[in-house]
């Protein structure tokens, strides 16, 4: 499953569209007011389906995670030196980007690749390309990248 992760151009908060390879929206996510970024999930249907919430006064970055309004776990950013590293604790997944931090592996706790995510470059605003191997992991894998973004934001502009 290839899902594209869009940044809208003019919002007052983080807002995205997600599409699908056809180019049919998939999910749309609203930002809201808040402590910390708070990142409302939308299906197609406009149902809410998810959020990842910004933890604030961590000393690592963490961002929970919630199917609906159940807390299913957090993601955090690990302490690396050279690559950004983050680890999903619902599911044992871990993250590893690269050095400029435009693209990233999802590994599972079992060492098999679960997506893959590369920031497509020359864009207005932040556009991410996702390889989900597993379409059953996509709103997972999403949340990921929307911590990830939302992480990045917080430290270029804090």
């Amino acid at each position: 499953m290839i899902l594209r992760f869009k940044q809208r151009f003019f919002s007052w908060f983080d807002s995205y569209d997600i599409y699908d390879e056809n180019g049919n929206t998939v999910y749309v996510v609203k930002g809201q007011f808040s402590w910390g970024h708070c990142l409302k999930i939308f299906d197609a249907y406009g149902e809410e389906v998810g959020t990842v919430k910004e933890r604030i006064f961590t000393f690592m970055p963490k961002f929970e995670m919630y199917f609906k309004n159940q807390y299913v776990g957090c993601i955090s950013r690990e302490f690396a030196l050279f690559k950004p590293k983050y680890n999903v604790e619902c599911n044992g997944w871990n993250v590893e980007g690269n050095v400029l931090e435009w693209d990233y592996t999802v590994v599972s706790g079992s060492g098999h690749d679960v997506a893959s995510i590369s920031k497509e470059l020359f864009n207005w605003t932040d556009t991410y390309l996702l390889n989900i191997y597993d379409p059953a992991d996509a709103l997972c894998v999403l949340m990921i990248v929307l911590a990830i973004d939302a992480e990045k934001c917080s430290r270029n502009n804090g």
